[in-house]
């Protein structure tokens, strides 16, 4: 009776960690600072997009979701203090005591912090392509939800930058620092892709297509972008960085003491 009424259950642990997720400041900080950057990059892209202009040429769904790497970073800060940050304050230790097994805390934290990161920017990026198009509908930018490829490139976008945010929270459980794990995020996963696209290897030109930044943003466009990888294989290698983000600090939880 005791031991059904106490014991460790997946459900118990998830509602802790969505209990701390939702009761932190800097949750509500980050995520209204990702929520108004995307909206109000979208507003001013579309408030002051002329037809013929030098981003007439951009994917309608880009140019509105234009601040999504703004947004996404927000939402990277977050995924590594849901991690980091409790080795910061000490309260992992709580949590490790609480759940002796370990990995179902870090598999928590990684499903109650996605969850809530895909159902804001899903959210936010619809309103923010709706309000985008207040002002382009007179434009050859204009365009609805339910164009080809439109809906499928906004619902790509929320899920480019939650799986993108999912790699920082990886980075944040395995590096135990939050400066660490966001120097590691930024120089990593946003500036080495550029760096090596530079780069005149074939080889290495066609490997950085698959790279976190870079298959993100080609889930975010309604019309197929030159050079990129198609979307199916975009959203694959998204999840398998994300996964392998995932896996280091699982392996540590096990070898580590704490």
């Amino acid at each position: 009776m005791t031991a059904s009424v106490y014991g460790i259950t997946p459900s118990r642990v998830l509602r802790a960690e969505w209990h701390k997720l939702r009761t932190l400041r800097s949750t509500w900080t980050t995520l209204t600072l990702g929520v108004v950057l995307l909206l109000g990059v979208g507003v001013l892209m579309g408030a002051t997009y002329t037809s013929g202009g030098g981003d007439s040429d951009v994917d309608t769904v880009v140019l509105a979701l234009y601040g999504s790497q703004l947004s996404g970073i927000c939402l990277a800060v977050l995924g590594i203090l849901v991690t980091a940050g409790e080795y910061a304050t000490g309260l992992i230790r709580a949590s490790l005591t609480a759940v002796p097994r370990r990995l179902p805390v870090l598999w928590a934290k990684a499903a109650v912090f996605t969850g809530v990161a895909f159902t804001v920017s899903l959210v936010t990026a619809l309103v923010t392509f709706e309000v985008a198009q207040v002002f382009l509908s007179d434009t050859d930018q204009a365009a609805s939800l339910t164009d080809d490829g439109v809906l499928g490139a906004v619902a790509g976008n929320a899920a480019g930058v939650t799986l993108l945010a999912l790699i920082a929270l990886g980075l944040g459980a395995a590096l135990r620092s939050v400066p660490g794990a966001l120097g590691a995020f930024i120089g990593g996963v946003m500036v080495l892709p550029e760096v090596l696209g530079i780069l005149p290897y074939e080889a290495v030109e066609t490997a950085v297509k698959y790279f976190p930044t870079q298959a993100a943003g080609a889930l975010g466009s309604a019309a197929p972008m030159p050079g990129a990888a198609a979307p199916g294989a975009a959203l694959t290698a998204l999840c398998l960085w994300a996964a392998a983000a995932l896996a280091v600090p699982a392996v540590l939880l096990r070898r580590r003491d704490v």
